[in-house]
């Protein structure tokens, strides 16, 4: 189990605040959700319903976490960049959560008519 622990160490680091402001929002916020938003596209494309179904789990439960870790890390810098994040970050994820129900809904349409 301890091998867990290390490799997700940076995770651990940014969960408990301890990683740079910069670092937690554009690498984890920016870079990873657009990751996830590109392979959501993509399985759109593919038209890979079940894949949707868990990018939209994945992101749901992403989504918390990456609010709690950015702001906990808002700590780490100037006062002015910390609130601007958390302000940035807030709206990211009530518009995450109204996205990730119309997807939802759009997917349960598809599996009613499939």
């Amino acid at each position: 189990m301890w091998y867990l622990g290390r490799f997700f160490a940076p995770e651990l680091r940014a969960w408990r605040g301890n990683l740079p402001l910069a670092a937690v929002f554009w690498g984890y916020g920016v870079f990873v959700s657009g990751e996830l938003a590109a392979l959501y596209a993509l399985a759109v494309y593919l038209q890979q319903p079940l894949v949707q179904q868990m990018l939209i789990v994945v992101f749901g439960v992403y989504t918390p976490w990456i609010l709690i870790v950015i702001w906990r890390s808002a700590d780490n810098a100037a006062a002015f960049w910390g609130t601007m994040a958390r302000w940035l970050t807030m709206a990211w994820a009530l518009n995450t959560l109204f996205v990730l129900l119309f997807l939802q809904i759009d997917l349960l349409v598809q599996y009613g008519h499939g």
